[in-house]
């Protein structure tokens, strides 16, 4: 399971001042801390801070990489930030993410190429958000076709079947498991991800909903997941459904992981 720390997002309160005063010994911490917890990527967003996005995205990225080259997420509908963050980035960064906007598209296709990054593959296109499971499964055929034949290999796509939230329509946790088994047997070499706290928005107590849907979504075949990984609750049912899918040979990654103290009561 590849996770993605979330936590370096300025939409978080703790987090945007410290990009604004550039804080950078906060934010390497941040790093730090979701990259021992196991993080795989770590994901840097600065959405909020729209009129300086792209220099500040930069920034971001020379920050958390200035001691170690940690995979990034860089993670910006902004095609100009995405360009200057990956001018800057370290090895392989993961982009969040492509669509099918006809704009946001013809935009962003020309960097993977050059830059040879991993790519989130959202599925959405100018109409909107997709509301049935056929909308999904077009917009992700037409995202793996147009990125394949334009050089970017399919182990690097990361299809996204977009999660909304729970509290605007009770089928969407149903429909996005049956989803992701369509997605994950038709295109068995790409990996599946999504924004896992999307899905409780609205709710009380978001952790519990976040919880049950990760379970969910494991076992339909997702393989990477936008989320917390300092959650030591969310972690261990992460580790322990693993082992149930047979995903863990013999539990060894959930015994290593209660050993080096990543899940605990």
């Amino acid at each position: 399971m590849i996770i993605v720390g979330e936590r370096i997002n300025t939409s978080r309160k703790l987090i945007e001042p410290a990009v604004r005063e550039k804080d950078a010994g906060f934010i390497k911490e941040e790093a730090r801390k979701q990259r021992e917890a196991g993080a795989g990527y770590i994901d840097v967003n600065c959405g909020t801070l729209v009129e300086d996005e792209v220099e500040r995205l930069a920034w971001l990225v020379r920050t958390v990489q200035e001691e170690e080259e940690i995979p990034l997420c860089l993670d910006s509908p902004n095609p100009e930030a995405i360009r200057a963050a990956l001018k800057v980035c370290k090895g392989k960064p993961l982009v969040n993410s492509i669509t099918l906007e006809q704009e946001r598209f013809s935009a962003l296709l020309p960097l993977f190429k050059e830059f040879e990054a991993s790519v989130v593959a959202l599925t959405m296109d100018d109409q909107g958000i997709p509301e049935t499971i056929d909308d999904r499964l077009r917009l992700a055929e037409g995202l793996i076709n147009n990125l394949t034949k334009a050089g970017v290999g399919i182990e690097d796509i990361y299809i996204d079947p977009l999660v909304r939230p729970i509290s605007t329509d009770p089928q969407t946790a149903l429909l996005l498991v049956e989803t992701v088994k369509i997605f994950k047997k038709k295109w068995p070499e790409a990996h599946i991800i999504c924004g896992l706290s999307n899905i409780s928005y609205g709710f009380p107590l978001r952790k519990f909903i976040n919880q049950a849907f990760l379970i969910l979504m494991l076992q339909a075949g997702l393989d990477a997941a936008i989320l917390d990984p300092l959650d030591q609750n969310l972690l261990g049912l992460l580790y322990a459904a693993q082992v149930l899918l047979a995903k863990d040979e013999f539990g060894m990654n959930y015994i290593r992981a209660y050993r080096e103290g990543k899940i605990e009561i």
